[in-house]
C-alpha cells in the first residue's frame, strides 16, 4: 500500500510523553519537550511587531462587504494607546471593566488591544445574548457579575438589550448610530483621544498575572462562569502552540476566521496565533450556515490561508463547495500547512473528502490537527500534529502541561495543571474551589482513554463528558459521547447533533436536531418551506426511519442500541443554553428544557408524529 503524501510542515512539542503510574492509581503524562521562554505579556507582542514589521497588516475586515480595510501593527499600537487613554479617563479598572457586546470587527479588535495595553480587563459577550435572546438572561448575568464601567456595541441593533440590562449610569459607546432615549459616545471620539503619560504608567504596571479578560463559559444547567484569563495563561499557551505547530515560526501566519472572540477558540487560540507570531487575521463575516457560508467562500477564494480553523459544520460546507468550485479549491490548498477543527467531532467522511480534494488539487494531503482544550486552560492542553490522527483523537500533552488521568467509575477523567490554567472564576470562590483537586489540577469532567493501552505514545482519545453519561434502570452504564458521534456520522448530512435519552429507563432513545437545509434539499422543497413541511416529507421520513433501523441494528446491547428516535421540530434555544453561537449542542440543557418530551418519548406517546421506532414496527 502506498503511503499518502502530506504537505511538509514542521511540528513538534507533543510528539512524545513520559508516563508515571502512581500509587494512588492515577497516571501522569508530560511532554518530553520543555516549554521554552515566552514573553511576560501578550501586549509585548503588539509592541514587538509594531517595531519589527510596522506596515504588516495585523487585522483586516471588508468595509460594508466591499474592499478590505486593514490595520497594521504600527497603527494598532497607536490606536491602542489612544483608546487606552479614553478607558482610563472614564475610570475603568478590574472592578469596572470594559464589556463588548458585538461580533468581531475592527473596533472590537482595537478595544481589546487598548484594554490589554493599559491593564483594563474586558469581556467579549456573544452577540447572540443581545440580538437573538428574548429575555437577555445570560447577558444580564454576565454584566451583573463583571459590573462594567463601559459598554461597547457596534450599532443601534443592540439598543433593546442595552436598555434592558445596562445600568443607566454606565457609558455606552457605539461604533455608529445613536440610541433612542439614551446618550452614547462615539467610537471615533475614543480613537481621537490624545494619550497622556498615564497610558505608559498603566502599561508599565501590567505583568504576567494581570487580568487580560473575563471569558465566560457557555453554561449548561448553571449560569455561565467568568474565567479569569491572564497574560501568563495566554503567553504560555501561545508558546505551547508554537512548539507544537513549529511551522508558525517559519512564516507569518495568515488566517481567514469567523470564530467569535467571545469563545476561547476564536478569541484566545486563533487571534492569539496571529498576534503572537506576527501574522494577519482576515475577519470573515460568514458563518457555517447555508446562507452564511457564501461570504466565507468568497473570502477564501480571495485570501489563501496558511492555517485554517473552523467548526465541523464549516469544514463540511467548504468541502462540499470545493467539489464543484475550482478557484475555491486552488485558493484553499495553495499554501495552507494545516487544518484544525474544534467544538465537536469532525465527520470522518468530511475528513476523507478533504484529503481527496488536497490530493486532486495539489498532489498532497493537508494534515488535520486536533486537540483538547477549554476556556479554563486558554485553551490548548493536548495536541495531535501527526498525519495518522482520526476524528476523536486528542494526542499527547503540550510542553509545560501536566496531564493527570483519574479513574471515575468505569471512565477516566483527564485533569490539567500548568501555566495556561486559570487562577479561578471571577467572583465565584465556591465554584473555583470545586474546579481543582487537592494537587491543583483542573478537573475537566472530560473522559479519555488510551488509543493503544500497550503504547501510551499513541496518544489519547476523547471518550465523552463524564457528566453526560448515565445508567439505565438495569444499572448498565451508557457512554454518551461515542453514541452521539455515531448518530451524527450515520445521519450525515441530515443530522446536526443528537441528545441521548434513557436515564433510569429500560431502553435508549435519541432526540435528533435535523439540518433543515439538507433535509429540504433531500425533499426537493423550496428554500421557503417550513420545518413541519420539510420533516413531514416522505423522503425525509424515510431517511430518519432508515437511520433509526440502522442504529438499532448496530447496537450490541442495551447500552448502545437505539430503540426510539424523535426528530425535533423546535430548533435549539440559546435562551435555555441548548446551543452556543458555534452551533455546539449542550446535552444537559436540552434534557432539562425538554423533560416533558423525553417522558412522552419513553411512554411511546401514540400522538407523537415525530417518534420513530426501528423497522417502523409497533411501539412497545
Amino acid at each position: 500500500m502506498i503511503e499518502p503524501r502530506y504537505r511538509a510542515a514542521r511540528v513538534g512539542g507533543c510528539l512524545e510523553a513520559t508516563l508515571e503510574r502512581r500509587a494512588d492509581g492515577s497516571t501522569l503524562l508530560r511532554s518530553t519537550e520543555a516549554l521554552a521562554w515566552h514573553p511576560q505579556r501578550l501586549s509585548d507582542l503588539l509592541e514587538q511587531w509594531a517595531q519589527d514589521a510596522p506596515e504588516r497588516t495585523f487585522v483586516a475586515r471588508r468595509h460594508q462587504g466591499g474592499d478590505w480595510v486593514r490595520i497594521s501593527y504600527a497603527a494598532m499600537l497607536e490606536r491602542a494607546r489612544s483608546v487606552g487613554q479614553a478607558l482610563l479617563s472614564h475610570g475603568l479598572s478590574v472592578e469596572r471593566p470594559l464589556a463588548i457586546l458585538s461580533d468581531n470587527d475592527l473596533e472590537h479588535a482595537t478595544l481589546m488591544m487598548a484594554a490589554m495595553w493599559v491593564g483594563v480587563p474586558f469581556v467579549s459577550v456573544s452577540s447572540a445574548y443581545s440580538l437573538l435572546s428574548t429575555d437577555h438572561g445570560k447577558l444580564r448575568h454576565i454584566l451583573g457579575k463583571v459590573t462594567p464601567g463601559m459598554v461597547y456595541a457596534s450599532d443601534a441593533r443592540f439598543g433593546v438589550a442595552i436598555e434592558a440590562v445596562v445600568e443607566p449610569g454606565v457609558p455606552v459607546v457605539l461604533g455608529e448610530g445613536t440610541l433612542a432615549g439614551r446618550p452614547s459616545l462615539d467610537f471615533a471620539g475614543l480613537l481621537a483621544t490624545r494619550p497622556g503619560p498615564e497610558v505608559q504608567q498603566a502599561h508599565a504596571a501590567t505583568g504576567p498575572d494581570t487580568i487580560v479578560k473575563f471569558l465566560f463559559t457557555s453554561g449548561s444547567t448553571r449560569q455561565p462562569k467568568g474565567v479569569i484569563t491572564t497574560h501568563r495563561m495566554l503567553c504560555a499557551n501561545q508558546q505551547m502552540l508554537r512548539q507544537c505547530m513549529a511551522f508558525l515560526a517559519d512564516e507569518p501566519p495568515v488566517l481567514v476566521d469567523w470564530l467569535p472572540w467571545s469563545h476561547t477558540f476564536g478569541g484566545n487560540h486563533n487571534l492569539g496565533i496571529a498576534l503572537y507570531n506576527g501574522g494577519t487575521i482576515y475577519l470573515d463575516d460568514g458563518k457555517p450556515t447555508p446562507r452564511g457560508i457564501a461570504e466565507t467562500l468568497r473570502n477564501l477564494r480571495e485570501i489563501s490561508p496558511t492555517l485554517y480553523f473552523n467548526v465541523p459544520k464549516g469544514f463540511e460546507e467548504i468541502s462540499a463547495a470545493m467539489e464543484h468550485d475550482e478557484p475555491l479549491r486552488q485558493s484553499m490548498f495553495r499554501r495552507v500547512k494545516a487544518f484544525m477543527f474544534a467544538a465537536a467531532g469532525l465527520s470522518q467522511a468530511v475528513w476523507d473528502r478533504l484529503d481527496a480534494q488536497g490530493e486532486r488539487t495539489v498532489g498532497e494531503r493537508i494534515r488535520m490537527l486536533t486537540s483538547l482544550g477549554m476556556t479554563e486552560t486558554a485553551p490548548s492542553c493536548t495536541f495531535v500534529v501527526g498525519t495518522t490522527a482520526r476524528s476523536g483523537d486528542i494526542g499527547l500533552p503540550c510542553p509545560g502541561v501536566e496531564v493527570k488521568l483519574v479513574a471515575c467509575g468505569d471512565k477516566t477523567e483527564i485533569r490539567f495543571r500548568g501555566p495556561n490554567v486559570m487562577p479561578g472564576y471571577w467572583r465565584e470562590p465556591a465554584l473555583t474551589a470545586e474546579a481543582f483537586d487537592e494537587e491543583g489540577f483542573y478537573c475537566t469532567g472530560d473522559a479519555v482513554r488510551f488509543i493503544d493501552p500497550a503504547d501510551h505514545g499513541a496518544g489519547l482519545r476523547f471518550d465523552g463528558r463524564i457528566a453526560e453519561d448515565f445508567k439505565l434502570s438495569t444499572g448498565t452504564f451508557v457512554s454518551v459521547g461515542p453514541l452521539r458521534a455515531r448518530i451524527v456520522a450515520e445521519g450525515h448530512p441530515c443530522v446536526q447533533d443528537a441528545v441521548i435519552t434513557g436515564l433510569n429507563r429500560d431502553q435508549l432513545g435519541a432526540m435528533v436536531f435535523p439540518r433543515l437545509a439538507d433535509c429540504r434539499q433531500l425533499a426537493g422543497l423550496p428554500a421557503e418551506a417550513g420545518p413541519v413541511e420539510v420533516l413531514h416529507h416522505p423522503a425525509v421520513r424515510d431517511f430518519f426511519q432508515a437511520l433509526c433501523t440502522r442504529l438499532h441494528a448496530q447496537g450490541t446491547g442495551s447500552a448502545n442500541r437505539i430503540e426510539r428516535l424523535h426528530v425535533l421540530v423546535e430548533p435549539p434555544s440559546i435562551d435555555h443554553g441548548e446551543i452556543t453561537d458555534k452551533n455546539s449542542i449542550n446535552q444537559r440543557a436540552v434534557l432539562s428544557h425538554r423533560a416533558a418530551l423525553v417522558e412522552a418519548m419513553h411512554a411511546d406517546d401514540q400522538a407523537d408524529p415525530w417518534l420513530i421506532r426501528p423497522h417502523g414496527g409497533p411501539r412497545a
